[in-house]
């Protein structure tokens, strides 16, 4: 049966002419599938319904998941990444490459000494301040979104969070985007966040496709559908070479001696 002529965002990169867009912390959502179909190919597994918009994914021991679940509020909480200890939550307009950089951090070991999060923000030129409670706020020169580690009013639980929050000229703010962290979330995550936060490199777009056009510079044009493919077809293969290494690094590397005259009680694999 040949497949319908149906137009959609899944025939991207090639159904649309691409701009190089910068700063990228303003470009807007982008392709999803820069984070889903890397911790697919990284081994995580689908548990979605097919009838639902929504993806819903799983490391393969299960510790950790990925929920994108749009919600009817444009600024709520699309992304949802959890693990047994913490959780962190992205809006549905935070771009795809900064998410990516928070998913992409979990696909690799935790490193032996944590890293601090605020250098990678300073060496961007943003505003760093710690007052006397120990909260923590970094600033972007563009005076709009920040990055902070803050205790709520009631309590010494303190989360982090980061935002675009743009004024509305009567006292006020609109969200762009907002991520949230609760405090248990490993530093190392947090530091690939804020690395692809401050990446200075543009991200590809289409002309219509960005929040609000007037915070973003367009070039006209940067890579186009082969290009962008390709790039992306480079980026899952080498996540796939990673993730086949460690797993042969973490498997055993020597076989439990038998016993001699008893003879292995393990059921036969069933074919899948």
């Amino acid at each position: 049966m040949t497949r319908p002529c149906i137009a959609s965002k899944a025939d991207d990169p090639w159904s649309r002419i691409w701009f190089d867009t910068a700063p990228r912390h303003l470009a807007g959502p982008g392709d999803p599938r820069h984070v889903t179909q890397a911790l697919r190919a990284a081994g995580w597994k689908s548990f979605g319904d097919p009838d639902l918009p929504h993806v819903v994914l799983a490391s393969p021991d299960y510790r950790h998941t990925l929920v994108l679940e749009p919600t009817p509020e444009t600024y709520g909480s699309w992304w949802r990444i959890s693990s047994n200890h913490w959780h962190a939550f992205f809006g549905g307009n935070t771009p795809a490459e900064i998410i990516a950089g928070f998913t992409d951090a979990l696909l690799h070991p935790p490193p032996e000494v944590e890293p601090d999060i605020w250098p990678a923000l300073q060496a961007a030129d943003w505003n760093y301040e710690c007052d006397e409670r120990g909260n923590e706020h970094a600033r972007h020169p563009d005076g709009i979104t920040t990055m902070e580690r803050r205790a709520t009013l009631t309590s010494d639980h303190f989360a982090w969070t980061a935002e675009v929050a743009l004024p509305t000229g009567l006292g006020g703010h609109n969200r762009l985007w907002h991520a949230y962290f609760d405090d248990r979330t490993p530093r190392h995550l947090l530091a690939g966040f804020a690395t692809a936060l401050v990446d200075p490199a543009p991200v590809s777009r289409g002309h219509y496709d960005v929040p609000h056009s007037h915070l973003v510079t367009q070039v006209e044009r940067g890579a186009q559908g082969d290009q962008l493919a390709a790039a992306h077809d480079a980026r899952l293969k080498a996540i796939r070479t990673g993730a086949r290494k460690a797993r042969r690094t973490s498997a055993p590397t020597t076989r439990p001696a038998s016993t001699p005259g008893v003879e292995a009680t393990m059921p036969a694999a069933r074919s899948l």
